[in-house]
């Protein structure tokens, strides 16, 4: 006798013997085992969404990408604090751009700017800027790396902070540090287009060096989100980066030697002191090579 016993009279009989759950749980398993087969891998385009700003120059409304928060996997960061997610380089959506009249900043500071700086960008950037129009699901780091421009441009037509202007060049350098190590091995001079990158990349490290170490003189913490350890600990690596080395020993120093200090920091500081003095060693061996070689 099975469940479906007494359903003869309705001329049902060769269903008696159905099983009610074992053809159904070979189903749900079998359309497990095709989405674990077919695993979807997410996209660049797919972690963007267009949000709407109101410009502060011209107060006319634009959209621009932006990347979605908590949607990115953290792996890593470089010493200089650089962060380095899964499948996607999200410092490439950081600067934000008007399309209608060139102002442009960091998301973090883009609203943050008064009549007069409103006035110097209009005078000097709006009155000869052409446009701004990108068509792709993303942006290139060639696309990335303009909008930084722009941005820090803007950041010195309006006389921003010191702070800002360092900021804007470290990650400018970010981005086209990014660049460097995306480019296709097998692109068209490979090295010489590294080299030019490095280059660039080691303008803007000093510039960002030097722009900080003022700003910690004469700006009030904190200073582009960051306290006093962190950002000490930064210009010790951006000296070191800049081949400063004895101001790079002298930050870090601060650092290791802080009561403030945790532990956490502590060791990142004692590791860029170990960077300082292998950094230096062949600094050293450099030199004394090319002193024989003239």
């Amino acid at each position: 006798m099975g469940i479906f016993s007494g359903l003869e009279n309705f001329g049902l009989g060769k269903l008696k013997n159905t099983k009610l759950y074992e053809e159904e749980k070979g189903k749900e398993q079998e359309g497990k085992e095709k989405k674990a087969a077919v695993k979807h891998e997410v996209t660049e385009a797919e972690l963007l969404f267009e949000k709407t700003y109101s410009c502060p120059v011209c107060y006319k409304e634009f959209k621009t990408k932006v990347m979605r928060t908590g949607k990115v996997k953290l792996l890593s960061a470089d010493t200089d604090l650089r962060p380095k997610y899964q499948n996607v380089d999200s410092l490439k959506y950081e600067a934000i751009v008007c399309p209608h009249c060139g102002y442009a900043a960091l998301n973090r500071f883009f609203e943050h700017i008064v009549s007069v700086q409103a006035k110097f960008i209009r005078e000097q950037i709006s009155s000869n800027f052409k446009g701004l129009e990108y068509k792709g699901d993303i942006y290139t780091y060639d696309d990335a790396i303009a909008r930084y421009k722009l941005a820090l441009l803007n950041t010195v037509v309006k006389k921003g902070k010191t702070s800002e202007r360092a900021y804007t060049c470290l990650k400018l350098a970010w981005v086209i540090r990014g660049k460097a190590e995306n480019l296709p091995k097998d692109t068209e001079n490979y090295d010489a287009i590294i080299k030019e990158l490095k280059e660039e990349e080691d303008e803007l490290i000093k510039n960002a060096y030097e722009g900080f170490s003022s700003a910690f003189m004469k700006e009030s913490f904190p200073i582009c989100g960051m306290d006093e350890l962190t950002l000490t600990y930064l210009i010790a690596d951006l000296a070191r980066r800049s081949k400063e080395f004895e101001a790079a020993n002298r930050w870090v120093s601060q650092v290791i030697t802080s009561r403030a200090a945790n532990e956490r920091i502590k060791n990142k500081a004692r590791e860029i002191k170990e960077l300082i003095k292998e950094d230096m060693e062949c600094f050293e061996r450099a030199e004394a090579k090319e002193d024989e070689t003239k």
